[in-house]
């Protein structure tokens, strides 16, 4: 009974056996991934591809730099988070992908992409992932095995450490090139419509970081070096065509913001208010400005006040946010942040199609009245918020002016969500008085910029006769103020300006009301 099974047993073919002894690496199971854009950020719903640092069909190690993005504020590096190779790139450089969308296709092992996070990765594909059928013959066994062999044999490169890993250890030379150069992708641009080496130049921003005027000076030396008879040089055509400038993502944004405005019906109004009051009460405020404001006015006590007990100390201000001289917009923002407390449709914002009022839009109630000061930067136009504006003194919001100014003239923008919070402000003012001549403008509303926005004009001396047949010399200053009409009745926005008015006009009703 057991000559049958022993005779199958002895005529089974060998390459059988040496089918069963293939290694892990000959078995293993690719599939395609789409590797999707992440949230890198609050608020940020797409970006531009700005750069590839691999190619279709090339190899990528896990941390390795896959491509380099940019939102509205920064730009940042994406990392591969497995081995595998690039297939296809969906997202060309240049082009914006919405966050969620596909990047790149990448070759996996079945068991990397397990590991993987599931939000950036999804297969490609059910007919790519599908392996192909094994066909267990002599020949390809004998193929397989020594295929196997050679990759024993060879000495595999080593994965590069993740720089949190407690083995990564920084080269001691770091690779010098074009791309660890620090620039903004427009910098990079201009480079090569140039034709200039980033390598070869020495930042003169923030970090070492190269700008424009870096490069035009790089190409104006090169220019000098070459001695060239000008008599003899033809008047160059090329000064006389047109240029053609690509918006930047800032101003690209400003773009798109100010097409959205045109679904907000707008109503304007438009009057003046006396300053002279705040004329004759500036120089007692700058003289009494805090130490912690401005430093150089400490002054030392004959007698000392924390004798008896330490006296509470104020709070550290950096010295971006100090000054020596108060202006009228900190007063002008006081002054509006006590009407707004006043009036609370002035602390709304619109919250459209809710669902909990049955699909009609809601409006949200503030607490406080949180401003929005639009600033003019080398970078484009922004909108950074000082909430709670009704808890702050006038030497506070003066402080907070002079930080957020400050940060807006670094180059790149250094306002980050913090001054820009998501939620923004009911209310924006706008200086362009400090900038301009005029007197009155027409100021856009913008979808989610709140209820209204006000624009002060250059303050004037003029001769006032609407109290008396004499008159008298006043300080007056023009204000445009620019409402959405889904909210504000025309009624209620004069009568809200009234109200910021007697506080303006009275600046003494702040000492009564403990400011």
């Amino acid at each position: 009974m057991f000559i049958r099974p022993l005779r199958r047993l002895l005529t089974r073919p060998t390459a059988v056996s040496h089918f069963h002894t293939f290694p892990p690496c000959l078995s293993s199971r690719k599939i395609l991934q789409n590797f999707k854009l992440a949230d890198i950020g609050e608020g940020i719903t797409e970006c531009e591809v700005i750069k590839w640092n691999v190619k279709e069909l090339g190899a990528i190690q896990s941390f390795d730099p896959l491509c380099e993005v940019q939102s509205d504020k920064a730009s940042v590096e994406i990392t591969s988070p497995f081995d595998g190779i690039v297939k296809e790139i969906l997202v060309k450089e240049g082009e914006v992908a919405k966050v969620g969308q596909g990047l790149c296709v990448i070759e996996v092992d079945e068991e990397l992409s397990d590991s993987a996070s599931a939000e950036q990765l999804e297969p490609a594909s059910s007919a790519a992932a599908a392996p192909s059928p094994v066909i267990p013959n002599s020949k390809f066994v004998e193929d397989a095995v020594s295929r196997a062999e050679q990759i024993r044999e060879e000495p595999s490169a080593p994965r590069r450490l993740h720089p949190m890993d407690p083995n990564y250890l920084p080269s001691s030379t770091p690779d010098v090139n074009r791309e660890n150069v620090l620039a903004k992708p427009s910098v990079r641009h201009h480079a090569r419509q140039s034709k200039v080496d980033l390598a070869l130049l020495s930042g003169s921003g923030r970090d070492g970081r190269i700008e424009k005027k870096d490069i035009d000076a790089f190409l104006s030396q090169q220019a000098s070096s070459v001695s060239v008879d000008l008599s003899s040089v033809a008047p160059r055509a090329q000064t006389e065509q047109d240029v053609i400038v690509e918006l930047g993502r800032t101003r690209y944004g400003m773009w798109k913001a100010m097409t959205q405005s045109l679904e907000v019906p707008h109503f304007g109004y438009s009057t003046s208010l006396d300053l002279t009051s705040l004329h004759s009460l500036l120089p007692t405020l700058n003289s009494h400005i805090p130490e912690h404001f401005d430093p150089s006015k400490s002054s030392s006590l004959p007698i000392n006040p924390s004798a008896l007990h330490p006296a509470p100390s104020p709070p550290p201000v950096p010295e971006s946010a100090q000054f020596t001289r108060l202006t009228y917009l900190p007063i002008l923002i006081k002054t509006l942040a006590k009407a707004m407390m006043a009036w609370p449709v002035l602390r709304s914002s619109i919250t459209p199609g809710s669902i909990n009022g049955g699909g009609k839009p809601t409006l949200t109630i503030r607490p406080h009245a949180d401003i929005a000061v639009a600033l003019s930067t080398p970078t484009g136009l922004y909108t950074p918020v000082i909430p709670h504006a009704d808890t702050h003194s006038i030497y506070s919001l003066s402080s907070q002016l002079k930080h957020l100014s400050f940060l807006g003239r670094q180059v790149p923008c250094a306002l980050t969500m913090n001054e820009m919070p998501k939620r923004g402000a009911t209310v924006t003012i706008s200086n362009i008085g400090a900038i301009g001549d005029g007197e009155y403008a027409h100021p856009v509303l913008v979808p989610g910029g709140g209820v209204a926005i006000v624009a002060i004009g250059r303050a004037r001396w003029v001769w006032d006769v609407s109290k008396s047949d004499r008159g008298e010399r006043r300080l007056k200053v023009g204000v445009s103020w620019s409402a959405d009409h889904r909210v504000l009745e025309g009624a209620e926005l004069a009568a809200f300006v009234e109200s910021w008015r007697a506080y303006v006009e009275a600046p003494e009703r702040l000492i009564g009301e403990g400011i």
